[in-house]
């Protein structure tokens, strides 16, 4: 069994929707061809993962994603020894299957992983392209079309769980935020079925709560709580409900904090 999150899309059909910010699309496209590694950072759901989903159908590579978590070390990304019906055989990790079948890798979360896990990185991020195997003793050169995409949100960081310089300055760096308003708005409206009125709403009381520095909240509302919203709206549960279910009452536990957020949600949406 493999001690990984790992999800494969084949790059078959339309791509996966994704409404550009500015020059994201063209600067991945630059860096594939460069044979660059890339790192994608911005806030929680603010579209990092499907930008990444639709630039690998764009350029017809499979894409192995892996979520990175506390327990995720490095021979979970590279590979095991395994025992079966007596005899011992290698298995390959996402990160290996992903260097010898030129598939785009990408580690989402990546500072959530173990610290050990991050040095495997280096030799595929700089011009030698390789993974070394030490329990294999294989040095596996990557194939062609293979790049390493990593993620990670800097607010959400502390000095305990941040990049090293030395894996930072391996890698072309992508900002992302959530969307301008107008962009956001189609976003909601395309990935939910919603109106155009009731993503325009979505969006301002998104704005509202992302204005608030007097709470203390770890995450604001996303682009991804916003279309969640949207989605409970369009099966029929009315706005207000649907926006304490999937966004108020998902940023936070605090009831102080809370009865806040609901303030301002009853004055953005009124009694809808």
């Amino acid at each position: 069994m493999e001690m990984h999150s790992a999800r494969r899309l084949e790059a078959l059909g339309e791509p996966p929707f994704y409404a550009e910010q500015g020059e994201e699309c063209r600067l991945f496209e630059h860096a594939h061809a460069s044979r660059l590694p890339l790192l994608i950072k911005g806030p929680t759901g603010c579209g990092k993962t499907r930008l990444v989903e639709h630039m690998a159908a764009r350029l017809a590579r499979p894409l192995i994603t892996v979520s990175c978590h506390d327990d995720l070390s490095a021979a979970d990304l590279v590979g095991r020894h395994l025992i079966q019906g007596g005899d011992t055989r290698w298995l390959d990790g996402p990160l290996t299957r992903a260097v010898r079948e030129g598939a785009i890798c990408y580690l989402d979360e990546v500072v959530e992983a173990r610290k050990d896990t991050t040095v495997v990185l280096h030799p595929l991020a700089d011009d030698r392209r390789v993974l070394p195997i030490e329990r294999t003793g294989e040095l596996l050169a990557a194939a062609p079309g293979f790049m390493l995409v990593i993620s990670y949100n800097p607010g959400y960081q502390n000095l305990l769980k941040g990049l090293k310089p030395s894996t930072r300055q391996r890698f072309v760096a992508l900002g992302l935020d959530y969307p301008a308003p107008a962009v956001e708005q189609a976003i909601v409206t395309t990935e939910s079925g919603c109106t155009p009125a009731v993503a325009a709403q979505l969006v301002r009381l998104a704005q509202a709560l992302r204005r608030l520095t007097e709470q203390d909240l770890e995450e604001t509302a996303s682009t991804r709580l916003l279309v969640m919203a949207a989605r409970l709206h369009v099966a029929g549960l009315p706005l207000l409900a649907s926006c304490r279910a999937a966004i108020v009452d998902a940023l936070t536990d605090d009831a102080d904090t809370g009865a806040a957020l609901h303030e301002v949600l009853r004055a953005v949406i009124g009694d809808g």
